[in-house]
């Protein structure tokens, strides 16, 4: 016997392994005791709950919808204690602290700095705020023995039209903690062609960006987002489903969208848990992410909101292994499609992937060669 990649992975193991995440939003992941002492501090009185723990349930439960629109309608509260540089800074810090422990070792975190002007900043003001955050929480993440590098990405709100000016916000912030730019909010009525000079105006200035699409809308979106807006990444893509029959007998036929998105190698920003919450996916087992990996499309898996999901990127894992039977062979696969899909430097990706990645997995897989020593006899 040589190896035994075969094994599911313990909970433990997917902890430790290291991990990569694309899509995950500043304001949907707070800690709830933060919350409630931000809330006090600002004198916000529209928590449902002032108990850090009930506070946490309830946003789980009010995500628990099923609806886009009524999930998206927890993010009042958040927002509503980020209105400050002080405030900003520490949910920023705390933010790649809480990855960094959980395994992270590269994410890339989006907000929208548009939603934290009521304290009187400005756009710059956030952005620099949300920055120093990040490399106050690298700083404490490395002192407790975890390593993780953060990258913003901005966004525009698709039912607003500032989607330029935050696009020109990324672009003056590109060397300075800002990796990409995104678009989000209710996809329905709204469709990425809205902001197509912003878009454009990114290609033109070689900056990267991604767009949710695919979401809670189907085809149409993910169609637009690709060939009219150009997007480099899918934020969500999971309704790309619809494009692919599966018939009686098993086979697959792939239609023309799908066929372009996997031949294209466009990366896929898959969030499980909370596609189940928005309706996306009626279940783990149903769930398009095990098709589509079977399919071998650029697949990537992420939290999303670890507030209103109450996840992590190892919860995230554990219920793929769980569901699917993936192994480290399977999390690595992941993890590397991931990283090959951020938007810092090839040469920086690349070290990634070999220094730290495969190098993580390795051990891991390893790790049934030592096995604990017996107890000595007394």
């Amino acid at each position: 016997m040589t190896s035994e990649t075969s094994t599911l992975p313990t909970s433990d193991q997917i902890r430790r392994a290291p991990k990569v995440l694309l899509h995950d939003h500043l304001d949907g992941g707070l800690r709830p005791g933060t919350i409630v002492e931000l809330a006090h501090a600002r004198g916000y009185a529209g928590l449902p709950e002032s108990d850090p723990e009930k506070l946490g349930t309830w946003f789980r439960e009010a995500a628990d919808s099923g609806s886009l629109e009524r999930y998206l309608e927890t993010f009042a509260h958040t927002c509503a204690v980020m209105q400050t540089r002080e405030a900003l800074t520490r949910v920023a810090a705390e933010c790649a602290e809480d990855l960094a422990a959980d395994g992270v070792v590269y994410a890339e975190i989006r907000y929208a700095p548009e939603q934290h002007l009521e304290g009187g900043l400005s756009l710059e003001e956030v952005v620099e705020a949300v920055n120093d955050g990040f490399r106050e929480g690298e700083r404490r993440a490395r002192a407790a023995g975890h390593r993780i590098r953060v990258g913003a990405l901005l966004t525009a709100m698709r039912h607003a039209a500032r989607a330029l000016e935050i696009a020109e916000l990324a672009n003056r912030y590109r060397d300075l903690g800002v990796v990409g730019f995104d678009i989000a909010g209710a996809e329905a009525g709204y469709p990425p062609t809205r902001h197509l000079d912003a878009f454009e105006y990114l290609k033109r200035e070689n900056n990267h960006f991604t767009i949710h699409a695919g979401e809670a809308f189907g085809l149409p979106s993910i169609w637009q987002a690709l060939q009219w807006c150009g997007a480099d990444r899918l934020g969500h893509g999971v309704r790309i489903i619809d494009d692919i029959q599966v018939g009686d007998d098993g086979t697959i036929t792939l239609g023309r969208l799908a066929s372009y998105v996997r031949d294209k190698r466009i990366p896929l920003e898959m969030c499980p848990s909370s596609n189940l919450q928005t309706g996306a996916a009626p279940s783990y087992a149903e769930h398009p992410i095990g098709l589509l990996r079977r399919l071998q499309f650029r697949l990537t898996v992420n939290t999303d909101n670890r507030l209103m999901s109450g996840t992590t990127m190892s919860r995230e894992f554990e219920h793929l292994v769980r569901t699917f039977r993936y192994t480290l062979d399977d999390m690595q696969w992941f993890t590397v499609n991931a990283m090959k899909s951020a938007f810092i430097p090839f040469d920086e990706r690349l070290a990634m992937i070999n220094d730290v990645i495969k190098p993580g997995y390795a051990e891991l897989r390893a790790e049934w060669l030592f096995p604990k020593a017996a107890p000595t006899s007394v």
